[in-house]
């Protein structure tokens, strides 16, 4: 299953939000919404840095994805985006596959 990573910026409603819920309401929020797309929570994070959120999941494909941010940013309170994500081992198949490929002026 492919891997993504949110990232999510609460807005001024968003933070009273989470002050009313807590971290621990939030993170089940997501968790929910992240399971109900058929996905899996690998970790979620809050941050102080430029985003407050951070959350890497497995996601069915890309319309899973694209169906979950859209639904958390149309809710209002989260700005979220979101950024597939490859391991390694996805990487090391990648660099063994030669599409045919000839470089600009080649």
């Amino acid at each position: 299953m492919p891997k993504f990573l949110l990232e999510s910026t609460y807005t001024t409603d968003g933070v009273k939000g989470l002050v009313a819920d807590g971290g621990t309401k939030r993170a089940e929020i997501a968790r929910k919404a992240i399971e109900g797309s058929g996905g899996r929570i690998e970790s979620l994070y809050f941050s102080f840095g430029k985003y407050d959120t951070y959350v890497v999941c497995d996601l069915p494909d890309h319309k899973a994805a694209a169906a979950l941010v859209i639904a958390i940013r149309a809710a209002g309170g989260v700005d979220t985006r979101i950024v597939p994500v490859l391991t390694p081992e996805e990487v090391d198949e990648a660099t063994r596959t030669k599409p045919p490929y000839q470089a600009p002026g080649g």
